[in-house]
């Protein structure tokens, strides 16, 4: 009996010393990880402003977290919204802009877990094309089939993903097309 409660305490010891480890690297790295997301944000937000001058952040509603009034010599252009769906490796976040029709002008891929080959490609710049210009007049692609053949063969595999994404800027240019011009 000795025994086990020996082997038990020194288990617990090295619990205890392994969680007090990962504390502490929390407490140190927890400040560099928040500046460093906040400067990823910051620089997509700059990505997608497709050149007009970013204004002050509002709240959003819903799926959207905010929007950020676009201006064109003091007058409002669009916006830039923040979005969050979901995917097949669950929460993602979409930050797009959107002229004031709400036609889609850049959008970017931000905080996801979606698998790396598949669901990772909507990270990547020629992903986020497929809806640009899209929105406004012309209907955003809401599902694969809404796609040309070849852009269909290029989201293959990851339905899900295709599917958080293209909601969301939907979602995005909705709300947008709700606003107008008005700030």
């Amino acid at each position: 009996m000795t025994r086990y409660l020996k082997t038990g305490l020194i288990l617990f010891a090295i619990c205890a010393v392994c969680t007090a480890l990962c504390a502490l690297i929390n407490e140190v790295t927890a400040p560099a990880i928040a500046v460093n997301v906040e400067k990823d944000r910051l620089n997509a937000l700059d990505a997608v402003s497709h050149g007009y001058e970013i204004g002050e952040q509002e709240e959003g509603s819903g799926s959207i977290s905010y929007v950020i009034p676009l201006y064109d010599n003091g007058s409002v252009a669009g916006y830039i919204a923040e979005i969050v769906t979901s995917g097949y490796g669950g929460e993602m976040t979409v930050i797009a802009s959107y002229s004031a029709d709400g036609t889609v002008l850049e959008a970017q891929m931000m905080a996801n877990s979606e698998t790396p080959g598949l669901g990772k490609k909507a990270e990547e710049s020629w992903y986020m094309d497929m809806f640009r210009g899209l929105g406004g007049e012309s209907p955003l692609p809401l599902s694969k089939s809404d796609l040309p053949t070849d852009q269909a063969a290029a989201v293959s595999g990851a339905s899900i993903t295709f599917g958080g994404v293209s909601s969301a800027i939907h979602e995005g240019s909705e709300y947008v097309k709700s606003l107008g011009g008005a700030v």
